[in-house]
């Protein structure tokens, strides 16, 4: 028999932890099984907007990430021609106050970390540290989840899985063997600098984004201030798997030396003494989602390009919206059984599906016009300062305005 009240999530990420807690919240016993001996970085900066700040502060994370957030003040679209600004689209308090919420940036670890606490603290979450998910069967009480630790296989009966385990899921293997990610063609190289180390010499307060040929970089502070992140994005053929093989700095540094680039945003890149590579997969526009008692979720579901920076933020939107589908009918008071949990896991997937796509073909357009070049390139920038900050903010509204 399943422990009615318990819910297997698969990966410890950002996407798994906030579902853990958010499903906690709703009065469900969680387990989380995480292949990883230990939860360390993956990935450096992130952008966590409106939509998504609000989710973690309703789980009360708030005091957690506030001393190693950032609001930054504004996104500067940079021309990598000119080495001047385009347009200067407003953040802050100015953001927060239209929005309802802040928006950060932060280091990926800093957030996980505190995901991670929270996580610990609460009582209904029970964290496996390299525990590794190996089959699923469904069956009329709920799941049974067969996975290995230390060498030792063990089962656990749950209402539901929750596969949460990233670009390249076990759990979404074995749901839908012929969906997979593809590769774009695009790698990002990622790096930080000690802010105090800026060719500038003054403290970077927002994002920058630098649109060039074939190529774009973004710089934002992480970490308090102490570090900025950089990520570069170019065309290449490699594809390997994961978020952090090494890259030589002489080839980035090249690759925008033989393009032409502003010296200011060469020197940024120059200024990074260890940089990681990662080969940019994207699952196909909508996701995959459910099946049964079992669902995927995160990039696990809809890994998409990172170029309207909703990554993370999509995870955790689809962490608070599966807890309420799932709460509604199975929560503490409700009075739903093993059989309805598809139903429920289906009307989270139908609440995901078109959101999720539109963020993930913005994302994709956006690569495109980042990447123009000759007088396509003149022109955006033309349209982009005709346009103007505020209309161009008013254009993103729909992303930032979402709630649960």
């Amino acid at each position: 028999m399943s422990d009615a009240r318990t819910i297997v999530v698969a990966g410890a990420g950002i996407g798994g932890l906030t579902a853990s807690l958010a499903l906690a919240a709703k009065g469900f016993r969680v387990i989380v099984l995480e292949k990883a001996e230990r939860l360390a970085e993956a990935g450096a900066g992130l952008q966590i907007s409106p939509n998504a700040s609000r989710v973690l502060v309703d789980l009360g994370l708030a005091g957690r990430l506030a001393p190693r957030a950032i609001a930054p003040d504004a996104v500067t679209v940079m021309s990598a021609r000119t080495g001047r600004p385009l347009v200067r689209l407003p953040l802050g308090a100015e953001a927060a106050t239209r929005a309802g919420a802040p928006y950060w940036v932060l280091h990926r670890a800093d957030l996980q970390a505190a995901l991670h606490a929270q996580a610990e603290a609460h009582p209904a979450i029970e964290l496996r540290l390299g525990c590794l998910v190996e089959d699923y069967a469904s069956h009329v009480h709920g799941i049974s989840v067969g996975h290995r630790r230390h060498g030792e296989r063990g089962d656990t009966q749950a209402l539901a899985l929750i596969g949460a385990d990233g670009i390249w899921s076990a759990v979404r293997r074995q749901l839908f063997p012929t969906s997979g990610p593809h590769f774009s063609g695009l790698i990002a190289w990622r790096g930080t600098v000690e802010a105090r180390a800026l060719p500038s010499g003054e403290p970077l307060r927002g994002v920058q984004l630098w649109m060039g040929p074939r190529a774009h970089l973004v710089a934002y502070p992480i970490s308090g201030g102490r570090l900025v992140n950089l990520v570069a994005i170019v065309p290449d053929d490699w594809q390997r798997e994961g978020w952090s093989a090494p890259g030589e700095p002489r080839e980035i540094q090249s690759r925008f030396a033989a393009a032409g680039w502003a010296p200011a945003a060469r020197l940024l890149i120059e200024a990074v003494e260890t940089w990681k590579r990662w080969a940019l997969f994207a699952m196909p526009d909508g996701g995959a989602w459910t099946t049964g008692a079992t669902a995927l979720l995160g990039d696990a579901a809809h890994g998409m390009l990172p170029f309207a920076a909703q990554g993370a933020a999509m995870a955790i939107e689809d962490a608070a919206v599966l807890a309420q589908c799932l709460g509604d009918s199975h929560g503490a008071g409700a009075t739903g059984d093993a059989l309805s949990v598809p139903a429920s896991l289906r009307r989270y997937a139908e609440a995901r599906r078109a959101r999720v796509a539109r963020v993930q073909r913005l994302a994709r357009q956006n690569g495109k016009i980042y990447h123009l070049t000759g007088p396509m390139a003149v022109a955006r920038d033309l349209a982009m300062q005709a346009l103007g900050a505020e209309r161009l903010m008013a254009r993103q509204s729909w992303i930032y305005d979402w709630r649960l």
